[in-house]
């Protein structure tokens, strides 16, 4: 299964949050199967999101996406993205 791993910082975490709520419906469409969402510890602003999807195309076409980009000005992203296409090796 392929993972999207996404680093970013951002305006305002909480009004980010409600952005990125609001954004579920799209990523499910898109194949999104869940993930998991970081802060990091000495800056909640910076956020780490590693979603699981159901196909690496499927994964592609989101983060390529003009509605993805609309989301991420509305919720106040920073920065530009760092963006990791991933496959799980094994779990250690």
């Amino acid at each position: 299964m392929p993972y999207v791993f996404i680093r970013h910082k951002v305006k305002d975490y909480d009004k980010w949050k409600l952005v990125f709520d609001e954004h579920r419906v799209f990523r499910t469409e898109g194949g999104e199967k869940g993930g998991r969402l970081f802060h990091n510890i000495d800056d909640p602003n910076e956020t780490i999101i590693i979603f699981k999807w159901d196909t690496i195309e499927n994964a592609r076409k989101f983060t390529e996406s003009a509605d993805l980009k609309k989301a991420m000005k509305k919720a106040g992203v920073a920065d530009k993205p760092d963006i990791y296409f991933l496959e799980e090796v094994e779990n250690v």
